[in-house]
């Protein structure tokens, strides 16, 4: 069984990976969202080559192989277009198999995955977002949510003035003291704001500290942790192993957060999440949409014995997300019960793919 074709099926800010074998089998992946048009060029300019005409059960070898291939060029790109390839491999391997993907990596440790309502929003009034978090609550079980505080890399301004101060406490008070609460700060703090921040987050009970100061800087991360009692979480931007590695040995976070997408894949991702089961602490893969990333991080987590706290479940209703694969995941009392049909347990849509530019690599 060798690799003969790759194509991609770009549409918005997504791109669906296809890969064909010279015996007929194929497996249905994703690139990372965003920007998939560049995506897509990484994948068929520099990552297809490594892959094409070779064995797809040597699938984590062929990823680390191009990583060190194109080692002059460790862009997020690439990574995000081995997301797409690795994916895709998995699928296959468990069609060929007959085994849902959980299975191949290592087998199935939790037959549900419990998720959190994760907010994406900073434009939203604390009382409009405490109003759609009780409302989500009601209708599908949420125990644990996510708001964003500060602003995206922002040296300590915040969306609006006085919006963290004002939102952290309203919802907690919104909520009760019964309901899991999560804040991501996106890299928007010094060290000294992400200390004060981060007391006011004790002071209300709430369970993690999203990466509070600039993800490049963690130094600075690694001070918070030190000085304050909520776990601290990090690493959904980062794409090194080594980094991993670092963040983890030097106890820069409590809660480590890669982000299948952008890692470059499960097995990497897979990975970190032995890192930090080796290490003692969770690891809790970050997926911030509807797309099929969060079919791929759901398998992680029912196979990985670190992934044991909420995962992450966008609540914001995005058009280009719409319509890519079925059947559809489904918060059912706070929580996504793990598919059990071979590979991804889902296909893209016909209508997907008709409606989408395809591209294709193929072996010569």
């Amino acid at each position: 069984m060798k690799i003969e074709s790759i194509e991609t099926f770009l549409a918005d800010q997504v791109a669906i990976v296809r890969i064909r074998t010279n015996d007929g089998a194929e497996g249905i992946g994703q690139t990372s969202p965003y920007r998939a048009g560049l995506t897509v060029r990484a994948l068929h300019e520099m990552a297809a080559a490594y892959f094409l005409g070779q064995d797809p059960w040597d699938l984590e070898a062929l990823v680390e192989r191009c990583v060190r291939g194109e080692y002059k060029f460790p862009s997020s790109f690439l990574y995000r277009a081995l997301c797409g390839m690795d994916t895709a491999l998995w699928d296959l391997l468990g069609k060929v198999t007959g085994q849902p993907v959980y299975k191949l990596l290592g087998g199935q440790v939790r037959d549900a995955v419990p998720m959190y309502a994760s907010s994406m929003s900073r434009s939203i009034t604390p009382e409009a977002e405490a109003e759609r978090l009780l409302r989500l609550r009601e209708e599908h079980g949420f125990r644990c949510a996510k708001i964003r505080i500060g602003d995206v890399m922002a040296d300590d301004r915040d969306a609006s003035p006085g919006r963290t101060e004002k939102l952290i406490p309203h919802i907690r008070t919104a909520m009760g003291d019964d309901f899991h609460i999560h804040a991501d700060a996106n890299s928007g703090f010094s060290v000294s704001r992400a200390i004060r921040v981060g007391r006011i987050l004790e002071d209300n009970g709430y369970f993690h500290f999203e990466e509070p100061c600039p993800y490049p800087l963690l130094e600075n991360t690694a001070q918070v942790a030190a000085a304050l009692d909520i776990p601290v979480a990090g690493g959904e931007q980062d794409n090194s192993l080594v980094q991993f590695r670092r963040m983890i040995q030097m106890n820069a976070v409590d809660i480590v957060q890669p982000d299948i997408g952008y890692i470059g894949g499960v097995a990497r991702a897979r990975r970190v999440a032995r890192m930090a089961e080796d290490a003692g602490i969770p690891c809790t893969p970050h997926c911030a949409n509807q797309s099929m990333l969060q079919v791929f991080t759901l398998h992680l987590a029912a196979s990985m014995p670190a992934c044991f706290q909420y995962h992450e479940w966008s609540i914001e209703d995005t058009q280009w997300t719409r319509g890519i694969y079925e059947p559809a995941l489904e918060v059912v009392d706070g929580a996504v019960p793990v598919p059990t049909a071979p590979g991804w347990g889902v296909e893209v849509t016909p209508y997907f793919l008709r409606n989408a530019h395809r591209e294709v690599s193929t072996a010569t």
